[in-house]
């Protein structure tokens, strides 16, 4: 242990999202973090707070036809479509290592229907060793999806459904392409809902003016990446304030100055998504990292600081 470490031993990591407990605020954002095993050699997973692997469907999916991703100047364009492999397919292949890391594994679903969703939850459910589900209401790269993340009853139907169905903590992700999310957020708390996640990525394009086509095969994908962090933060404080339950936040989180903006505004919990991409270490850093950053403001836990923005009078 360095010196830093030693002097900031003491400051409190854990979080509590409804009933999912995490040894620290720092998690993984699905589909930006394969299936974990691709990461192990690069990172200690043991040392974050939580994985979430890349988002499962019912049945097989092929995704969006290329090109998938476009970088632009300040993050990235995506439009995977939910390439996977079925839930079965994940049981069989990718739970059996999953369960075994010392972290929290929260599983992104995404459904057609209410169904398909309840389905989902309760295969996984009876599977074991999954600690929560994020319910992927709100991917703009797909149809279907998207809907029940754009409608306050129908994102309450969906977690209602799904939290009837099955006992395991639910993290509802939503989307920033709404006039207003913090009723959406309501919905998904109204459902039952034990976190909400946000956001998404923001619905955009990119375009060759010279072959007068757009660079996606899927015409639009989602964007990513530092661009969107100041939405992502105004969405959280937004959320936070709207409902009771934790937010989790998502959107350009890169650095440790990052994080503690987060939790500023309202986030108990961070997610890492497209700064994986180009600093696979990032999230154990961060982890390394929070507790200076806590003691620096004379804070001993993560509960001290989450939603202490100081608002103009």
């Amino acid at each position: 242990m360095n010196a830093a470490a030693g002097r900031h031993a003491d400051v409190d990591l854990q979080v509590q999202l409804g009933r999912l407990a995490l040894k620290n605020p720092i998690l993984v954002a699905s589909g930006t973090f394969g299936y974990a095993r691709e990461m192990a050699g690069l990172v200690d997973l043991s040392c974050l707070g939580g994985i979430l692997p890349k988002t499962i469907t019912l049945e097989p999916r092929l995704g969006n036809r290329p090109w998938r991703t476009v970088e632009t100047s300040c993050g990235l364009l995506n439009s995977i479509g939910l390439d996977n492999d079925g839930i079965e397919c994940f049981i069989e292949k990718h739970l059996s290592y999953l369960r075994e890391l010392d972290t929290a594994i929260v599983v992104s679903l995404a459904g057609r229907t209410v169904d398909e969703f309840v389905t989902l939850a309760q295969r996984l459910e009876s599977a074991g060793g999954v600690d929560a589900i994020e319910l992927n209401i709100s991917c703009p790269n797909v149809s279907g999806g998207v809907d029940f993340g754009t409608d306050a009853s129908l994102c309450q139907q969906v977690v209602e459904r799904v939290r009837q169905g099955c006992d395991l903590p639910i993290l509802a992700k939503l989307t920033p392409n709404v006039t207003n999310i913090a009723e959406i957020a309501r919905g998904a708390e109204a459902g039952g809902a034990d976190a909400i996640s946000c956001i998404n990525t923001l619905l955009g394009m990119a375009v060759d003016w010279r072959g007068r086509r757009p660079l996606l095969g899927n015409v639009v994908g989602g964007l990513s990446g530092p661009a969107i962090k100041p939405v992502a933060l105004r969405c959280v404080h937004q959320v936070a304030a709207a409902v009771s339950i934790p937010v989790v936040g998502i959107g350009g989180i890169a650095t440790l100055d990052d994080v503690m903006e987060f939790l500023v505004a309202g986030a108990s919990a961070v997610q890492i998504g497209t700064a994986n991409y180009y600093d696979p270490t990032v999230s154990q850093r961060l982890v390394r990292d929070l507790p200076a950053a806590l003691g620096e403001i004379g804070a001993g836990s993560i509960r001290e600081v989450v939603g202490t923005l100081r608002l103009p009078h």
